[in-house]
């Protein structure tokens, strides 16, 4: 899954952390122990790929450290800002220490520089990408315009990727996995989890494309027409239809609490709501009063 990298990231919250080189040997960098330093606590991401520790661990071995990390004194130790793969990869190449820029935060801007910094890696899967777009705003107080020029991301591609996070867990799962694009998922959005699992499982199995996801679905949304008349592939589409309206009236019947029928024919259809007796009744009646009145 090819992505490019971010435009600005670190280098909008740190002066030192910009793209252009930097020369280790500038005063306001340091070799500092590896022994020294910890981990940061506050590292939103817990996974790293060994495969691409191993290769950058060769790189170091062969060039060195291209570019500080960014460490916090403690005491007599470091706590680590940002920078933890080159710290890890700099463990594997068997260095002792590794050049760094000391620098003071709180925790809350601790835990903002190891998002961003996260944000900027190429191999950062579309879950992981759009949790720590949801953290930044949420916890921090961003709001869409300014986190888009604080990441160099536009602000459309920061609302499509939030909205990968209201899809099915298993689906987010796949997503995270690389078995399925944001492209080929985002027709699923506005279907039920039932739907978005048996579609997502079609787009895999199929190696459907993100066109062909969306004319699914489209198709899906379509009333019903006699099975006899239809093709195979509309018969699935038919019982994806079927899957659809269940899992409308599953939802339904959790917010009313009572059985819920939907019934749909070739120009019109109802939502059947049940009742047992005059209490349930009046209380169907006021749920449905409060909604109107709201």
């Amino acid at each position: 899954m090819n992505k490019q990298r971010l435009g600005k990231g670190l280098g909008a919250l740190i002066p030192e952390f910009k793209n252009e080189s930097i020369d280790l040997k500038d005063p306001g960098i340091t070799e500092i122990p590896l022994e020294k330093i910890k981990p940061n606590p506050q590292q939103p991401r817990k996974d790293f790929s060994k495969e691409k520790l191993t290769e950058l661990a060769d790189t170091i071995k062969t060039y060195g450290v291209i570019q500080p990390v960014l460490l916090q004194k403690e005491k007599e130790n470091y706590i680590l800002v940002a920078g933890e793969r080159r710290y890890r990869a700099a463990q594997l190449a068997g260095l002792k220490t590794i050049p760094a820029i000391i620098k003071e935060y709180n925790s809350k801007e601790l835990i903002e520089i190891a998002l961003v910094e996260n944000l900027q890696r190429e191999d950062l899967n579309p879950i992981e990408e759009a949790s720590a777009y949801k953290r930044l705003l949420e916890e921090f107080g961003f709001i869409q315009e300014e986190l888009s020029k604080k990441i160099g991301r536009s602000r459309s591609a920061i609302a499509n990727s939030l909205r990968l996070l209201s899809l099915d867990d298993e689906i987010k799962k796949y997503l995270a996995e690389g078995k399925l694009t944001p492209g080929q998922v985002r027709p699923l959005l506005s279907l039920g989890s039932t739907e978005q699992r048996y579609l997502a499982l079609k787009i895999i199995n199929n190696k459907l494309t993100a066109r062909q996801v969306e004319n699914l679905v489209k198709n899906l949304k379509r009333k019903n027409v006699p099975e006899q008349d239809l093709g195979e592939e509309q018969v699935e589409q038919k019982k994806l239809q079927h899957l659809f309206i269940k899992d409308l009236e599953e939802k339904l019947r959790k917010v009313y609490g009572t059985k819920v029928n939907i019934k749909i024919d070739s120009k019109e259809g109802k939502i059947e709501l049940y009742f047992y007796g005059d209490e349930d009744l009046e209380r169907l009646i006021e749920i449905l009063l409060k909604e109107v009145e709201s």
